[in-house]
Formats: structure tokens, C-alpha cells, sequence
């Protein structure tokens, strides 16, 4: 199995358990240069906030967009943006991914930023 057969089997079982809590879910995809974030509702149907380095609002003082803190600055936003939207508890929905590093770094800031999960 390749590298990201093997990991979206792994968001594969994440997911399901995820849908059986009814929760809005966050949902994060890195890629070595950018880094995103996605609010979606219980259902999957509708995506409530996003952020990401892709984004001038979210990018704007960064040096580098695929770095620990240009995920801290997506976290922050989508934590933002959620609240806004009046979402607070979300299911962390890493794709796969390790929480190490990056993916870890986005998840801090938005629980600072307001999120509970």
C-alpha cells in the first residue's frame, strides 16, 4: 500500500467514528506548503467557516505558509470564525494525519481560540 492509500484508510475509520457523535466537524489537510481548515456541519452537508495559508487574511505577517506557525495562525482563524458563526464544540477530524507537529500546533490554537474538542 502506498503512503496516502495508507492514511486515508486511517481517515476512513476516523470519520465514521466522528459521524456516529453528531458533532460539526474540523477537518485539517496539510500539504508541505500550505496548511487548511474546514468547519462543516453533523450532516457533512455544509461548511460553516474555513481558513487556510492560502488565504491573504490568514497569510498576512507569516514568512513562510508550511511551518508550525502559519498552522497556529489557520487555528486561530477557524476558531475565530467558528465562534462567529456560534459553533464551540467541534470533532477534530485529522484526515489521517499524525497530531504531531503541524496538525498539533493547529488543534492548540483553536482550542485557545474558543473550540472544545
Amino acid at each position: 500500500m502506498m503512503k496516502k492509500e495508507k492514511r486515508l484508510r486511517r481517515a476512513v475509520k476516523t470519520r465514521a467514528h466522528i459521524r456516529t457523535r453528531g458533532a460539526a466537524r474540523l477537518t485539517v489537510h496539510r500539504t508541505p506548503k500550505h496548511i487548511y481548515a474546514q468547519l462543516t456541519d453533523a450532516a457533512g452537508a455544509k461548511v460553516i467557516a474555513s481558513a487556510s495559508t492560502v488565504q491573504a487574511a490568514v497569510r498576512a505577517g507569516l514568512k513562510n505558509t508550511g511551518n508550525v506557525e502559519a498552522a497556529r495562525a489557520v487555528g486561530r482563524a477557524i476558531g475565530e470564525r467558528a465562534k462567529a458563526a456560534g459553533v464551540t464544540t467541534v470533532a477534530f477530524d485529522r484526515s489521517g494525519f499524525q497530531y504531531h507537529g503541524r496538525v498539533k500546533a493547529l488543534a492548540e490554537a483553536a482550542r485557545e481560540a474558543g473550540l472544545t474538542f
